[in-house]
């Protein structure tokens, strides 16, 4: 069974930065794509970033150049560096894992506003 939980959330203000973390508890972390999903009030979940079991990174459109996404599998972790948040950057952010089967944490909240 995969648990993933999720850290790091809060209040920011416009241009200031966050980190996440996400827990990943599974037996063998090395095989799972990781990945940050957020969603917001009326809008569908998107793709914030991920990260391939190999190391490769994808960034959503709305992102590129402001997050970065990291893990460490020794620790079995996942990380979302965010920096000159924004307020359009307020959502739910959900940590995700796949490998045959699809996983997510329960969220947590990320509010930018000044």
């Amino acid at each position: 069974q995969v648990q993933l939980v999720e850290s790091g959330g809060g209040l920011a203000q416009p241009g200031e930065s966050m980190r996440l973390s996400c827990a990943v508890s599974v037996a063998e972390v090395t095989i799972f794509d990781l990945g940050w999903y957020r969603q917001s009030p009326g809008k569908q979940r998107e793709l914030v970033a991920s990260i391939s079991a190999a190391g490769y990174e994808v960034y959503g459109d709305a992102v590129k150049g402001r997050f970065a996404i990291s893990r460490d599998n020794g620790e079995k972790m996942v990380y979302l560096r965010m920096n000159n948040l924004k307020p359009e950057d307020t959502a739910v952010y959900y940590c995700n894992a796949f490998w045959e089967n699809e996983y997510w944490g329960r969220g947590t909240q990320v509010t930018v506003s000044s």
